[in-house]
């Protein structure tokens, strides 16, 4: 659903992760060995420093070659492993997908990335925009829409880190159980901008739904149709879903918090913001599409709405860059589930990790977990802040 570190990553550019006391050697395409002690090192640590997480997959792609490792498991106090096809919710790396998806709608001519989103909406909304300076497109997908965190904008759908006496998961889905695509379309006349879009950081899945929407209306079909007609069906995506059937209801890890707590539900009305569920085997062909860059619609996703030195995001994607390379990445975080897809185009690697216990504690051993193995594979690998 969101990305802490996202929201701080304004001031954080400078501030790189180190990684473990890997030997200063690229590991050889087709060593397996080596892949495996890079990946099992760096899991062993996060498990030792973080005893609160019940289960972790992960996913490499290095040189071509897909190498998948699994840890803990998918449900406490059952004997039911964590597997390449245990089923998880990729939260806020859904937003990746809506990107691609628009930005195929603006190859194919039916937008431009910088048209004036209210192109796209019916009736008047001359409150989305400040001073002249309209939202864009390409503004939903880089929280500089002004729009806020969740709409409806009001108390129960605000985050609170701190504070889940009653977790966001199900507030959410108790307020959408009778909210309609109308009262979303009311709330965002009652939209106020404070700044012009653009100039402000603001995180907000209520960007990445209305382009969820937007893309509805393109095409004349759900946002679920939409995925499988255009992503999960060519990359053979099969177990890839935003609503489950039974079977993979079965397939899918049960989330935690940090005091084993079992998690709610997540709502499908995240919509583009934060709807899917997939595996690793599944994300791995995401990312190999990804990194590839082969695809005119993943390229123009990739190229920077935003810079700021040597960080940049394209729609929704981050990226960190050194010497000609770049790291790509998303991070879905949502109560119960953390997880991470990782691009080093230029590295030719790929990593996906999912786990089911979500606390900022392990959120944040995650991530260093991430760095280490980047770091392992190639010692010339660009770190995420």
């Amino acid at each position: 659903m969101t990305s802490l570190k996202m929201m701080l990553v304004a001031i954080a550019l400078s501030c790189l992760t180190t990684s473990a006391e890997y030997p200063n050697v690229r590991i050889p395409a087709g060593d397996a060995t080596a892949v495996a002690a890079t990946v099992n090192d760096a899991a062993n640590r996060f498990f030792k420093e973080n005893p609160q997480a019940v289960g972790l997959s992960v996913g490499v792609i290095k040189d071509g070659q897909i190498f998948t490792f699994n840890y803990g498991t998918a449900e406490k106090g059952r004997a039911r492993t964590a597997t390449a096809n245990t089923l998880y919710p990729i939260a806020s790396i859904t937003k990746t997908f809506t990107g691609v998806l628009l930005a195929r709608a603006a190859l194919e001519g039916k937008v431009k990335l910088d048209d004036d989103v209210r192109k796209y909406l019916d009736g008047d909304y001359p409150n989305l925009e400040f001073e002249g300076h309209p939202i864009r497109l390409f503004d939903l997908l880089d929280h500089r829409s002004g729009l806020p965190f969740f709409i409806p904008d009001q108390p129960e759908t605000q985050p609170d880190f701190e504070n889940n006496v009653i977790p966001w998961p199900t507030r959410i889905a108790k307020i959408e159980k009778t909210y309609t695509r109308q009262d979303f379309y009311a709330d965002l006349h009652k939209v106020k901008l404070d700044a012009a879009p653009g100039d402000k950081f603001r995180y907000s899945n209520a960007g990445a739904m209305l382009a969820g929407y937007i893309l509805e209306r393109l095409y004349g079909m759900s946002y679920e149709a939409l995925l499988k007609e255009r992503i999960f069906g060519p990359l053979k995506m099969g177990e890839s879903t935003v609503t489950m059937n039974p079977a993979q209801e079965l397939k899918a890890a049960n989330g935690y918090d940090e005091k084993g707590n079992l998690a709610p539900e997540n709502p499908n009305q995240l919509h583009g913001a934060g709807a899917i569920k997939s595996s690793v085997n599944d994300m791995l062909k995401y990312a190999r599409w990804q990194m590839e860059e082969l695809d005119e619609a993943v390229k123009l996703s990739h190229q920077p709405v935003l810079k700021s030195g040597n960080y940049a995001a394209g729609l929704n994607w981050q990226q960190m860059s050194s010497d000609g390379r770049r790291v790509i990445w998303q991070e879905g975080n949502i109560v119960g589930f953390n997880s991470f897809c990782i691009l080093e185009p230029e590295l030719k690697i790929g990593l996906v990790l999912f786990a089911n216990e979500e606390d900022p504690a392990s959120a944040h051993g995650q991530s260093v977990m991430a760095n280490e193995i980047l770091k392992g594979l190639d010692p010339a690998s660009v770190q995420m802040p």
